[in-house]
């Protein structure tokens, strides 16, 4: 294994290594900032992150407000405090060592209240601010303007040009690097286009190449690219070290950090981490971004699978094939399916799955009564957490909604990551995780159960393995 070569990252030569930022609660200040004491990038997340009362206690964000748009204010508030918190613990934590980055999500609410709050309450303990989730343009101008670094994360040469061509190039002095994240193999929300196929794994190194041509033509010859996603052993990734094709090069390790003393995640989590088999992380497209993302499968992406498997179109009136009549509703008003999918439709009824809940698409799906009242609750409480909900309908801007109907085909996203960062179910929420998520079970490091500290997982990671 080569020696790795220190990188220049937000204005400070550390380790080409970053800990990939994990929204709501799960990547925080003590986790970071023992990356940054070992000489690495720690991150903090931005999106959600916890807040500590005066006897430091975590403060659970509980909504008070009657209308999404307090709830909203409410969301940002706690963000930004929570942002401050662990902004402060990481600076505490790492020493003076290292970086400390905080991660946002560009459709996410509020997010430039969210980073400019940050970025002003917690001034001198933030380097720099990884940003992703959408094509955030004004990331640059919003952190520069703080004397901050910014790391775009983008999954394609294109997106970048974008970027560059419309924001970057104006504010080119604060880029602290570039950080592709593999759109197959990241976890979390993936930035697969639609000209890509989810099924069809594309090599990261062609695309890396490609991304560092587009960069040098932008002068931006020693500007870190990271590589994000499908990261374990950095023997496998041997030849991209001191490769003069791809320039300064660092790893971004996501996955990876759960599994540390230091991690937030709970106890239980972590065993199941240690237990996973391969092919037991799911590419799904069930958030209410709309984004794709990578998740362990459980009970509740099986449910979300079993819910648009238990979809039929429907049409209002009488039309074409759509002539047989079903009453839906407490009113019991008549939707018309096809002879064929009524045939489905009463079987699935028959079986428990008796509520009908139409989409924006001209479909109506069947749950049980206990899962409709659910997924109605949970619509009637959002808190605005994403610029656009597809889940609720949301949006923040003026009109405060999207102006389609609510799909419940989706999830309150915040709600079920709030849990699972507290001690929720594991298999009722959202656990979020990258592809290789399953090599824990195999690694020799982690044998019989061990969980390292941070500054360990950093030497063994040095050492390729």
């Amino acid at each position: 294994m080569k020696s790795l070569n220190s990188v220049i990252v937000s204005g400070r030569e550390v380790l080409p290594i970053f800990e990939g930022g994990k929204g709501v609660a799960v990547s925080n200040g003590e986790s970071a900032g023992a990356f940054a004491a070992a000489g690495c990038v720690g991150t903090v997340s931005g999106v959600n992150a916890d807040s500590y009362d005066d006897d430091g206690n975590i403060i659970r964000q509980v909504y008070h407000a009657t209308t999404r748009r307090e709830r909203w204010r409410e969301l940002i508030s706690y963000a930004i405090d929570g942002g401050i918190a662990q902004a402060r613990i990481a600076y505490e934590k790492s020493g003076g060592k290292g970086r400390v980055h905080v991660n946002v999500l560009w459709e996410a609410a509020g997010t430039q209240q969210v980073i400019e709050g940050i970025l002003q309450g917690a001034k001198g303990f933030i380097h720099g601010v990884t940003c992703g989730a959408g094509m955030p343009y004004k990331i640059a101008e919003i952190v520069s303007s703080f004397g901050v670094y910014y790391h775009p994360i983008i999954s394609s040469a294109r997106a970048f040009r974008a970027l560059w061509k419309r924001s970057y190039h104006k504010h080119a002095e604060f880029l602290g690097s570039v950080v592709y994240e593999d759109p197959w193999l990241a976890g979390g929300h993936n930035g697969l286009s639609n000209a890509e196929d989810p099924e069809k794994p594309q090599d990261p190194y062609p695309r890396i190449v490609a991304l560092r041509k587009q960069m040098r033509e932008f002068g931006l010859h020693n500007t870190p690219i990271v590589m994000a996603g499908g990261v374990w052993y950095l023997r496998e990734w041997e030849d991209w070290l001191d490769n003069p094709e791809l320039g300064p090069i660092a790893f971004q390790f996501g996955t990876r950090p759960l599994l540390t003393q230091e991690s937030p995640v709970s106890k239980g989590w972590q065993d199941r981490l240690l237990s996973l088999k391969e092919g037991e992380i799911f590419l799904n497209k069930f958030s209410p971004t709309g984004f794709y993302s990578s998740a362990v499968r459980n009970n509740l992406l099986n449910e979300l699978e079993q819910r648009g498997q238990h979809q039929v179109s429907y049409s209002r009136k009488p039309e074409g094939d759509m002539t047989e009549a079903l009453p839906v509703g407490a009113r019991g008003r008549p939707i018309y399916l096809t002879h064929e999918d009524k045939d489905k439709v009463e079987i699935w009824m028959s079986k428990g799955f008796s509520e009908a809940m139409k989409t924006p698409d001209g479909t109506v799906i069947f749950v049980g009564s206990k899962k409709a009242k659910e997924i109605i609750e949970d619509q009637g409480n959002c808190m605005g957490c994403l610029s656009q909900c597809r889940f609720s309908n949301w949006s923040e801007g003026a009109e405060g909604t999207t102006g389609k109907r609510a799909d419940p085909r989706s999830f309150c996203i915040q709600k079920t990551l709030q849990d699972i960062a507290h001690g929720g179910s594991l298999e009722d929420n959202l656990m979020f995780s990258g592809h290789n998520a399953y090599k824990f079970a195999d690694d020799p490091f982690y044998s019989n159960g061990f969980v390292p500290s941070v500054q360990e997982l950093v030497e063994r990671l040095v050492s390729g393995d």
